[in-house]
């Protein structure tokens, strides 16, 4: 992921035994996986302990751009630009472990020690907050009701009553508020699926977090052929995790969120990867 760090390169470091694993490294000097930083050390930069000397292990799933997918090769995106400034403020280099996006709710990753923190587009929640502890909220997100132009549908209201298929990806806070309102969504894996599922008529209306709606329709061929019809303010942020009772990660993490709003790097990171820049998203304080 990231400009303002230079060109990292991208080296497929090992398939695990678990199906769906895969760990890749992501640096910024271009280093592969084999290099541990120079250290041999699991101690980083103000006694942070890492599950690997020289590297900041960060448990994502893929795809879900823009905050994280493979582009040129490359693991790229906002959380790993995110994350990539807190690897260089430790002095160390940040590498992707892709796994399923419902180890996130429970810490599993992280309590095995196969992570050291998870960005994933995660939403803040008291359900999640029993079993990790999240940084400080570092993105404001709305989920938008995405529908294909020839549904008839302009709202999610209309979803409803035209007793349209509606879709969602799996144990996202998106399932969870259409669930609540009554939908019965039909579930999706990944982000990529969620558009998949729209694209071959699978469902004609999917909800889903607007700046991933924003990164799809980028593209002129989804613009032409889909729009948002509704745009639901659900009062999410997303946060960083890490193991609980691990606060010295955590407050490493949350002053490169607090350094990177202050710096104008923040800004400049959202440009990139999100859009126009709006100063909400700067928001220190949780909704």
């Amino acid at each position: 992921m990231n400009t303002l760090l230079g060109r990292r390169t991208r080296v497929l470091a090992a398939t695990t035994a678990t199906a769906g694993l895969v760990l890749v490294a992501v640096s910024v000097s271009g280093c592969t996986s084999s290099d541990d930083g120079g250290s041999g050390t699991k101690t980083a930069a103000g006694g942070v302990e890492l599950v690997k000397a020289g590297r900041l292990t960060t448990c994502t799933h893929l795809p879900y751009p823009p905050f994280q997918s493979e582009i040129d090769g490359k693991v790229q995106g906002f959380d790993v630009s995110l994350i990539d400034l807190v690897a260089k403020d430790l002095g160390v280099k940040q590498e992707i472990l892709d796994t399923p996006f419902e180890n996130f709710k429970t810490g599993a990753f992280l309590n095995s020690g196969e992570c050291d923190l998870a960005a994933a587009g995660m939403t803040i929640t008291e359900e999640r907050k029993k079993n990790v502890d999240f940084s400080d909220p570092y993105f404001d997100a709305t989920q938008a009701v995405l529908v294909d132009k020839n549904s008839g549908v302009n709202s999610l209201a209309d979803v409803k009553s035209k007793n349209v298929k509606l879709g969602a990806q799996a144990q996202t806070t998106g399932e969870d508020y259409v669930t609540k309102q009554g939908f019965d969504p039909v579930s999706f894996e990944s982000s990529d699926a969620v558009l998949n599922g729209l694209r071959s008529g699978q469902v004609k209306a999917v909800v889903i977090d607007y700046p991933v709606v924003q990164g799809w329709l980028k593209d002129k061929a989804n613009a032409n052929a889909f729009k948002v019809v509704d745009n639901l303010n659900t009062g999410e942020q997303y946060g960083v995790t890490v193991k609980k009772g691990n606060t010295k990660l955590l407050a490493a993490v949350n002053k490169a969120i607090k350094d990177a709003k202050a710096d104008g790097t923040y800004k400049k990171l959202y440009e990139r990867w999100i859009g126009p820049y709006d100063e909400s998203a700067a928001s220190p304080s949780a909704s």
